[in-house]
């Protein structure tokens, strides 16, 4: 088979412009607009056929190969978060308050670069590939549901699904993936608690709010380390505390919004009772009622044992590429909803490079790239193009 790596070298350049250009002008889920425009008008530029608009900013990209049948799709998500970046850097966001703190940028980019290889050379694919730009990953429910409502996965028909993400927890040019569950079970709750409010110099006349809310964030650490076996993985993290607008008055309402992750059904199902059953009895004891809300997020990923192994051997043969098992991570994804559907996989790319001070995590205002992760990461989406066609589907 062709070798494309130098071609793909060519693109270095090209794929920075690219990314930098995305993370000056980040979008929140759903409000991807500019980036969805630079997306279809690049796919249009290298002879794609495209698909606008879907899930309200999502963009789909199909390529055809020399023979009709198979389908592949190659996902990239491309939403931003309601982060202000803190990076002094020349492509710093230019959007007050929003900001590429998780990558999508990179994953985009590398996509589209992936696009223009591939279409020069669909004479070597054997079958079709499916581009997908997916909106609002990061928001629940996120774009990929939308997307399969809307039909991605058929027209043509998806028979194999692949999906990256940038992390500096591994190092450039590196991937770490794992067959089985490789991503947790991402589920949000909140806690409205209702108290009286009033002087502060007077709590005895009240209820105050602020000390339940207090005392319920404290006592929902007891359900990992007390109602979880240890032999099992669940966090229950607070994101959110709001309450009062006054040093010298108690107020009437605190609200406490949190997440949950969890590997398997048991945990997902007796844990939110359990957050219940603890925050309705602690209002109780100090006189206060809540209201409790539980929203189920998305469902643990789960990598294809064949598709993983696949993907290794990928990988074995791109030059200097380290290969590494990942720990399972309590982070969500909702490509998940995909890998429900499809035989795939879904690996992380590794981006930090600590002699350059890229070493700051996931939705960290300071988070970056090593841009040099984005040349490993074309050349995957292309080699997995290339060579899935024929990978023997009866070995399942």
């Amino acid at each position: 088979m062709l070798d494309l790596r130098n071609e793909i070298l060519e693109l270095k350049d090209e794929v920075i412009s690219l990314r930098r250009e995305i993370h000056m002008y980040p979008e929140v889920g759903f409000e991807e607009h500019r980036t969805s425009s630079l997306i279809s008008s690049y796919l249009k530029n290298v002879g794609l056929e495209v698909e606008e608009s879907i899930a309200e900013t999502g963009v789909v990209g199909l390529l055809f190969g020399k023979e009709k049948g198979k389908t592949v799709m190659l996902r990239a998500d491309m939403d931003a978060l309601p982060i202000s970046e803190a990076n002094e850097v020349p492509y710093k966001s230019r959007n007050a308050g929003v900001m590429h703190a998780c990558g999508h940028d990179g994953h985009t980019a590398m996509l589209l670069c992936a696009a223009k290889i591939l279409s020069r050379h669909a004479d070597l694919l054997g079958g079709n590939v499916k581009f997908v730009f997916q909106p609002s990953e990061e928001r629940d429910p996120g774009g990929a549901i939308k997307l399969i409502e809307a039909g991605v996965l058929e027209n043509p028909k998806v028979n194999f699904t692949f999906g990256l993400h940038l992390s500096n927890l591994f190092p450039v040019s590196s991937i770490a993936l794992r067959k089985g569950i490789f991503m947790a079970q991402a589920d949000r709750f909140s806690i409205l608690i209702k108290g009286i409010g009033g002087h502060g110099a007077y709590p005895h006349l009240l209820v105050d709010p602020i000390l339940v809310a207090s005392n319920i964030i404290m006592a929902l650490q007891s359900i990992v380390s007390r109602e979880t076996s240890p032999s099992e993985s669940v966090v229950v993290s607070i994101g959110e505390l709001h309450s009062g607008s006054t040093f010298n008055a108690i107020p009437e309402t605190a609200y406490i919004e949190g997440t949950v992750r969890t590997l398997n059904k048991l945990s997902a199902r007796t844990v939110p009772e359990s957050i219940e059953r603890i925050a309705n009895n602690i209002a109780t004891a100090y006189r206060a009622t809540i209201e409790f809300e539980y929203n189920t997020g998305y469902p643990p990923l789960l990598n294809n044992e064949k598709m993983t192994e696949f993907i290794m051997e990928v990988a074995t043969g791109i030059h200097s590429l380290r290969i590494i098992e990942a720990p399972i991570s309590m982070g969500g994804e909702d490509m998940s909803y995909y890998l429900e559907k499809v035989p795939g996989a879904f690996f992380w790319l590794g981006s930090s490079n600590k002699e350059k001070g890229i070493d700051k995590p996931l939705h960290s205002p300071y988070f970056d790239i090593d841009e040099d992760a984005l040349l490993t990461g074309i050349e995957m989406h292309v080699n997995i193009a290339l060579k899935i066609f024929g990978f023997d589907e009866d070995s399942f």
